[in-house]
């Protein structure tokens, strides 16, 4: 395993047991939550940062996720590795699946303590977007990391990954769009599914010898 996504997995796992123990005792949001929400508000920050986070926050939606997956599936597959292919749509399409599940079910309003800065209509938890962009950017540097033998290539994919979707989930919290428990939620699941997909589909490349 990487060893930076085994440490982002053991945060990962840290974080939801974090929220579990806070659904448990219906601590909805969170103290911090409107805290962090309104300081960063007050703050605002310099004029640049809002339109720099516009553009992140781009980073993290359906369309440019979509495409990435394509493309990238599609390079592999001219290169014909039709498991890392395969591995990275179905993680991918399944993990995102599950977000709009858990969103549709959970039903958390948005938070309402700041404008939002960008339009939003769907339920709040967990942020889409930071889980999403966790689940494909983790998802293909791991996996990529798999068929790329040196070492300082697949760090470099982890660490690009983890600081692209770090940097996507921040936006949504600035731009207020978000709880920061929102996102803290997406980031975990992602990682998380992010890792079991790596673990599969190594699991699965041993066992048939390769994929050529």
């Amino acid at each position: 395993m990487p060893p930076i996504l085994a440490g982002a997995a053991i945060a990962s796992v840290a974080v939801a047991l974090l929220l579990a123990a806070a659904t448990i005792l219906g601590r909805w949001p969170m103290a911090w939550d409107p805290t962090i929400l309104t300081g960063l508000r007050a703050w605002g920050g310099p004029r640049w940062l809002g339109k720099v986070a516009v553009d992140l926050t781009a980073l993290g939606g359906g369309t440019v996720l979509t495409l990435a997956v394509a493309l990238v599936a599609g390079f592999l597959l001219v290169r014909r590795l039709w498991l890392t292919a395969s591995a990275i749509v179905v993680a991918c399409a399944s993990g995102a699946w599950i977000v709009g599940l858990v969103k549709d079910i959970v039903g958390r309003a948005r938070p309402d303590v700041v404008a939002h800065l960008v339009p939003v209509s769907s339920a709040s938890f967990p942020s889409a977007h930071a889980a999403n962009s966790a689940i494909v950017y983790l998802t293909l540097a791991a996996v990529a990391s798999q068929v790329a033998p040196e070492p300082a290539v697949r760090r470099y994919l982890m660490t690009v990954a983890l600081v692209l979707v770090g940097a996507i989930g921040l936006s949504r919290v600035y731009l207020g769009v978000h709880w920061p428990s929102d996102v803290m939620a997406g980031w975990s699941f992602g990682t998380l599914w992010a890792l079991a997909g790596w673990w599969a589909t190594a699991r699965i490349r041993a066992s048939i010898g390769g994929e050529r």
